[in-house]
């Protein structure tokens, strides 16, 4: 079982290994208000604001708070409905804006976020802002098996998505930052989205650990227009099959 200082070494380790430009998010649903982690701010307690979830987020990434959002929190409609706080409403007009996945009704009072690194509680589920080469990195490595366990959705509310299914299915998912975020949270429009439950962070980081020890990192991803290119052993061998290989030449190359 993964404890805490580990989920807090994860996430120095992957604003480093991906160079982020912001913190990977630590997400724990609050079964009661005293589940509140100590230092966490309260926005309407304890400054008389009202903000989105998608804001909550942003300034746990940015600014490196711990922000805890309870239903008096929020001043976005989706957050209350999807994390259970209020029943989804069943206005004919209104279906259309609800379709998204929900947890059960008063199992949770709010939500907590804090930047992996310095969150002093275990998440639930681990968000990660990042540009499109970064997630592409912190995907490719995953193995077969565990491949079929990533989802993607592209639609509003992204954080229904975020956190619901991840913690319901234990399923890495893929979104884009919502209009919302994009509007009021300033998401980047190059950032996309990875989240992941807690019992993968382990197998996430290892095989980014791989990856940087074979020198195939993110950091060490630049772009060269080559031709000719030096093969991988995997293209030399199906090369081979084909009848495309260039007997002794040092690097693989093709005819």
């Amino acid at each position: 079982m993964t404890t805490l200082s580990e989920f807090n070494r994860y996430g120095e380790e992957l604003e480093k290994i991906l160079i982020l430009r912001t913190s990977p998010l630590a997400v724990k649903m609050l079964e009661r208000e005293g589940d509140i982690p100590e230092g966490a701010i309260r926005p309407k307690k304890d400054q008389g604001i009202h903000i989105s979830q998608c804001q909550a987020f942003a300034m746990s990434r940015r600014q490196r708070v711990t922000v805890a959002m309870l239903e008096e929190d929020n001043w976005c409609f989706a957050p209350i409905i999807a994390y259970g706080l209020e029943e989804k409403p069943d206005d004919p007009d209104m279906q259309q804006f609800v379709t998204f996945p929900t947890f059960e009704r008063d199992k949770y009072v709010g939500i907590v976020s804090a930047p992996l690194r310095a969150a002093n509680f275990e998440p639930d589920v681990v968000i990660i802002y990042s540009n499109t080469a970064q997630q592409r990195n912190m995907l490719l490595p995953i193995s077969s098996k565990e491949r079929d366990k990533v989802d993607y959705h592209f639609f509003p509310p992204a954080c229904a998505y975020q956190v619901v299914p991840v913690m319901s299915g234990g399923r890495f998912m893929v979104t884009l930052p919502d209009p919302g975020d994009h509007m009021r949270a300033l998401a980047g429009e190059d950032e996309i989205i990875l989240s992941v439950p807690k019992d993968k962070m382990e197998v996430l980081v290892m095989a980014l650990r791989q990856m940087e020890e074979r020198q195939f990192g993110y950091a060490r991803s630049g772009m060269l227009m080559l031709h000719d290119f030096a093969q991988p052993p995997l293209y030399q061998t199906l090369f081979k099959r084909w009848g495309l290989y260039e007997e002794g030449t040092d690097e693989g190359e093709k005819k």
